[in-house]
């Protein structure tokens, strides 16, 4: 008999080793009736992290250092109702609770809060609606979050946390006007009528030196595109705080980057105020949506007609209210990265409404080099793959080279913090503009989020609508005459995120363009993002000198470009 005892303990041994293989951290969130007395639709976000200071909800990022995030998503969630997270959520960069050693960990849990939307187009979807914070679910007003908690994580841990904590309301906008920078809020009817709920266009407007003493002046309009303003970017009308403790900025290898800004931020204030300065409006517009912090100021079928909204409501709400010349020939814009990206679609898609774009390290403008795919000719976005061998495609890069994450890994990060294109971040704001409506009324995915093969079908659509080099070359006949001299493209040849790629395709074409396209494109050596044509500052320095280099260009060409009795005098003084 003995043989078959050592064979049971065996057994034995066995299915307590399986047992314990199998064995996991349960973690349960709950939610006072006190924060909500409704129930709740969201992404509930667990956060890990061995840094024992801080929120680790606020360290999640591509970088090594990162914490761990697992998500699920929740509909109908009750106050006092426990919410299980286990090993069937998605994580990152770990995927599983399973893979989470034993340890001490500083733990923390959110909810990013979505409302639902009935929109025009018959579908509906819920999604985080921006709450004046620029969509950013860290900092959005209403969203419920757990204090930080040390705990020790052992394989049967039970984990019990409580979202107590609410994010508060962000500040008046208005309270931060000036005699210079003033607010502009309008109901958008376009907006509110796809999303079949009231939405909003913002903007803050820099009137020049003198608006006030010559009333009679009508002024040309420069957008600077991009990302959510909460006030006017690189203008400070006070010198640099006296007591200012410097920083560092790794990014730079710059220490007291945060003095350098204010300090430039207070020269544009001199140069503005000064004499000789081009005396035009100057605006930053708010424009989140349900997805991202920013529309792309374009129409598109996830988001709706945010390019018309803003050209034929709140632009000339704008021109009206603060005496604009309102004509094309008096427009311009710039912006760099998604801001780049921005200027230069505008200006094709409205090409008769501006009369230049400074495009700066513009996000992908051909889809042949979306970052480092092909979304064309590639099958997979996340591997180059061989009959024998598997090689990740990079995500992010220095200077140098290095990597600091992987394609895989960044849209995992996105991934775990939101289905459906909801994360709020980058890769899923391309897929809300340029991806057709899925039939669950979310943005179709241009790959699969978990093995990135990408979907031809998906990017026939992105190619027609949103390629710009493709449209480019496709409507030049009739497009090219209309943007004559008005594009301008500036990229670092060692951009982080590859965007000089698609670039150098773009010149490829306007250098032989017919008619000719007289555009200017140009790279700056082991310039990282986000590089934007000054060839005596480092990109540190230039970054925050737009204005400064892109209104002498206005003025120039608005002095040689504009038609015969156009108003260019009443606002040269």
């Amino acid at each position: 008999m003995r043989p078959f005892a050592r064979l049971a303990g065996a057994l034995t041994i066995l299915a307590a080793l399986a047992a314990t293989a199998t064995a996991q951290p349960r973690i349960t969130v709950t939610f006072p009736a006190a924060r909500s007395s409704t129930p709740l639709d969201g992404r509930l976000l667990v956060y890990f992290h061995t840094d024992t200071t801080g929120d680790p909800r606020l360290q999640v990022s591509d970088n090594a250092a990162t914490a761990q995030v697992f998500g699920v998503d929740v509909d109908g969630w009750r106050p006092g109702t426990p919410q299980v997270v286990d090993a069937s959520a998605f994580g990152y960069p770990l995927q599983s609770l399973r893979e989470l050693k034993p340890g001490r960990y500083r733990v923390q849990a959110m909810i990013n809060r979505y409302q639902t939307f009935t929109r025009s187009d018959g579908h509906t979807v819920k999604l985080p609606p921006d709450r004046g914070e620029g969509q950013q679910m860290t900092q959005k007003p209403g969203n419920l979050f757990s204090r930080a908690a040390t705990v020790t994580v052992a394989a049967n841990s039970a984990i019990r946390l409580e979202l107590d904590q609410e994010i508060p309301p962000v500040g008046d906008f208005a309270q931060k006007e000036t005699k210079y920078v003033k607010y502009v809020k309008i109901r958008s009817e376009l907006l509110s009528r796809f999303w079949g709920t009231d939405m909003y266009l913002a903007a803050w407007v820099l009137l020049p030196e003198g608006f006030d003493s010559h009333p009679q002046a009508r002024y040309p309009l420069v957008i600077n595109h991009g990302h959510f303003p909460s006030s006017l970017g690189g203008w400070r009308e006070a010198p640099p705080d006296a007591d200012l403790k410097p920083d560092y900025s790794t990014r730079f290898s710059l220490a007291g980057y945060n003095r350098i800004q204010q300090e430039l931020a207070h020269q544009f204030y001199k140069d503005w105020t000064g004499p000789g300065f081009p005396r035009m409006l100057l605006i930053e517009i708010q424009h989140p949506t349900p997805f991202y912090d920013d529309s792309y100021a374009v129409n598109s079928a996830n988001n709706g007609p945010y390019g018309d909204a803003i050209m034929r409501e709140l632009v000339p709400e704008i021109e009206r209210h603060f005496r604009g010349l309102g004509q094309g020939w008096a427009r311009f814009t710039y912006g760099g990265s998604t801001g780049g990206w921005e200027a230069m679609a505008v200006q094709m898609f409205y090409p008769q409404d501006f009369n230049g774009a400074w495009i700066a390290c513009p996000d992908p403008i051909d889809f042949r080099h979306y970052t480092v795919v092909d979304i064309y000719k590639d099958k997979n976005a996340y591997f180059i793959e061989g009959p024998f061998k598997r090689v990740a495609r990079p995500g992010q890069r220095n200077y140098l080279g290095h990597i600091s994450t992987t394609l895989e890994q960044s849209n995992h990060r996105e991934l775990a913090l939101g289905t459906n294109s909801r994360s709020g971040d980058q890769w899923d704001v391309w897929e809300s503009v340029y991806s057709p409506v899925g039939a669950n009324g979310y943005p179709k995915p241009i790959w699969d989020k978990r093995t990135g093969v990408i979907d031809p079908e998906v990017a026939a659509y992105w190619k027609e609508h949103y390629d710009l080099s493709h449209i480019l070359q496709r409507d030049w006949r009739t497009l090219g005459p209309q943007l004559k001299g008005k594009l301008r493209i500036y990229v670092g040849d060692m951009d982080n995120y590859y965007l000089n790629n698609a670039v150098y395709e773009v010149e490829k074409f306007l250098k032989q363009a017919d008619p000719p396209a007289d555009a200017v494109v140009d790279y700056g050596d082991r310039d990282e993002h986000c590089w934007n044509g000054d060839h005596t500052r480092s990109n540190a320095y230039s970054r925050l000198r737009y204005p400064q280099m892109v209104l002498p260009w206005a003025l120039e060409r608005i002095l040689t470009t504009a038609p015969a009795g156009a108003d260019i005098r009443s606002w040269r003084y």
